[in-house]
């Protein structure tokens, strides 16, 4: 009889930040605007290898559109903690619904290129460095209650991943039925929904201190802070590595798709799918977790997770095997990823915000076009197998390093838990499971 009631409860604690008004807005339009994201992204790749056969320039590409956030990340970081973040999000938004609307007038045209496809890449690339802090510092304003705050980022990976899902599998369709073209207009078209979701919102405007210090001030500092605290420092390096040595797997799906599989963009949207499936139920299981305490050991076995999932992927000879292969490393990789954003987000101070997260997206997203060059010319000269392979053993030796620090980690990571009162609420739970409660983790 208790059943049904049991799981009501859970699924109101999965999407306990949908609550909040602001946040049940921002969920929704991104929710649609997220599909079109992944048709363009996989319509990119497919346009490229299309018009040219070559790994290399698949390379390029993702250099081409991340660079950007590598290089101006910890500018964009100080900006943010100076600006409005609504404004800046609003502004994003509204660039890359013309960025997207570019490229689907010169394919629809015909007169697309690949110099086209790589100078919209870097525009992207331009605007994700200020979107991508500016969106994670502007969610604690969606979401009144503090203690939603670790679900409201589960839900924002669940999201992602959802349209990972289906973005990809649309874009197949799309691509076989009417070409490359369409799927940049609808993914234009999608960014109404997220740009009318910011403007019905009603954020709060938090008074901003006058800064009297200058930006490079500032940005060394952020550096300082982030390097300077040990729990911080170990996440980013550990993103940083898995971004630039697993994360370019990515770059290469179109070739284990038409060499390997020998397959088409059918293959390549099945492939992605499977990936963003594993993604969802990784993001899932984060949005029904209710604390932060325990997301150390998760980082640390969801890069495992991620790092076996492309050895398994480098060594996979058909559809039929490669897609649970994808659905492992696609929850490895959301998991690790989602939960040191989570530790980030709990931990870090709220006037440096915007500056750690923008290190955040330099470690995370900046680090991936320097992965995706050197995974290109690698896979040009060992072949794209290989290179998945050593991209899954050195993401493999980053976890057990970071699985080496750990105690340390939750050590540092203690006061501010007990600080912030989520320690006491944890302890009471252990003391009623055991006698001799262990030291929550990060």
């Amino acid at each position: 009889m208790n059943a049904p009631r049991e799981a009501t409860t859970g699924l109101r604690s999965i999407g306990r930040a949908l609550r909040h008004r602001n946040y049940r807005l921002f969920f929704s339009g991104q929710s649609i605007s997220l599909i079109g994201t992944w048709l363009t992204r996989v319509a990119t790749s497919w346009l490229i290898y299309r018009l040219t056969g070559s790994a290399l320039l698949l390379g390029v590409l993702g250099f081409a559109g991340q660079i950007p956030t590598f290089i101006l990340a910890p500018l964009a970081g100080v900006l943010v903690d100076r600006w409005d973040r609504y404004r800046v999000l609003v502004v994003t938004q509204v660039l890359a619904m013309i960025q997207s609307g570019l490229l689907a007038a010169l394919a629809l045209t015909g007169v697309i290129n690949v110099w086209h496809v790589l100078v919209l890449s870097v525009f992207q690339g331009f605007i994700n460095a200020f979107d991508m802090p500016a969106r994670q510092s502007l969610v604690v304003q969606m979401v009144e209650d503090r203690a939603d705050l670790p679900n409201a980022i589960a839900l924002n990976s669940s999201m992602v991943n959802a349209a990972r899902l289906l973005g990809p599998a649309a874009a197949g369709m799309l691509i076989a039925a009417v070409g490359e073209g369409w799927c940049f207009f609808v993914d234009a078209l999608s960014y109404l929904a997220v740009i009318a979701s910011l403007l019905f919102m009603r954020i709060q405007r938090r008074p901003r201190a006058v800064r009297s210090t200058r930006v490079l001030h500032e940005m060394a500092e952020g550096f300082r802070y982030a390097s300077g605290f040990a729990p911080i420092r170990a996440v980013l390096l550990l993103l940083a590595v898995v971004s630039l040595m697993g994360m370019p797997y990515t770059v290469l799906m179109p070739v284990i798709a038409r060499e390997v599989l020998l397959g088409g963009a059918g293959t390549l949207g099945a492939l992605t799918a499977s990936s963003g499936l594993g993604a969802l139920i990784g993001a899932l299981y984060l949005a029904s977790r209710r604390t932060v305490v325990g997301l150390g050991r998760v980082i640390v076995a969801s890069a495992m997770l991620f790092g076996v999932g492309l050895v398994g992927l480098s060594r996979v000879d058909s559809l039929w095997a490669a897609l649970p292969v994808m659905l492992v490393t696609g929850a490895g990789m959301m998991l690790q990823m989602a939960s040191s954003n989570t530790v980030l987000q709990t931990i870090v101070d709220e006037d440096k915000r915007g500056r750690v997260m923008s290190l955040f997206a330099m470690a995370f997203f900046g680090m991936a076009p320097l992965g995706s060059l050197l995974a290109g010319a690698l896979a040009s000269r060992m072949g794209a197998q290989n290179t998945i392979l050593a991209g899954g053993l050195a993401t493999i030796v980053a976890a057990a390093v970071f699985l080496r620090a750990l105690p340390e980690l939750r050590r540092v990571v203690r006061p501010i838990y007990v600080q912030m009162g989520i320690l006491p609420e944890i302890a009471q739970g252990l003391q009623a499971a055991s006698l001799a409660p262990q030291p929550p983790e990060p």
